[in-house]
């Protein structure tokens, strides 16, 4: 049974800092490409960052391009999302999935999910 759980959310200033950790089991972390994606209050889920497997080539959203850094441990199943320089607009719920196809950047490519995480910016 496949399992990602989120973990790092909270409530935080503008211009402040979180890390995201999502820990993977039951699968072969390092054979799948990871990335998170999130979720504001009315509007549609979006891409925010993917890591590849052997390479670790990384993938961001404009949005977010030069203030957040996903990284993976694949000795600890674990995918990260370092989030700085926060914003108000990055209020959202963030989920972390796991996938096995090129397409890294939409949803539909991704196999597993786990349940989110809050993350709220207040201005």
């Amino acid at each position: 049974q496949v399992q990602l759980v989120e973990s790092g959310g909270g409530l935080v200033q503008a211009g402040g800092s979180l890390r995201l950790s999502c820990a993977a089991s039951g699968l072969t972390f390092s054979s799948y490409t990871m990335g998170w994606f999130r979720q504001a209050p009315g509007k549609d889920r979006e891409f925010v960052a993917a890591i590849t497997t052997v390479l670790s080539n990384t993938y961001y959203a404009d949005s977010v391009k030069g203030r957040f850094t996903i990284s993976r441990d694949n000795a600890k199943n674990t995918v990260y999302l370092q989030m700085n320089s926060l914003k108000p607009e990055d209020t959202a719920v963030y989920y972390c999935a796991a996938g096995r196809s090129s397409s890294n950047t939409l949803a539909n490519a991704y196999l597993y999910w786990g349940q989110g995480t809050q993350v709220t910016v207040s201005s």
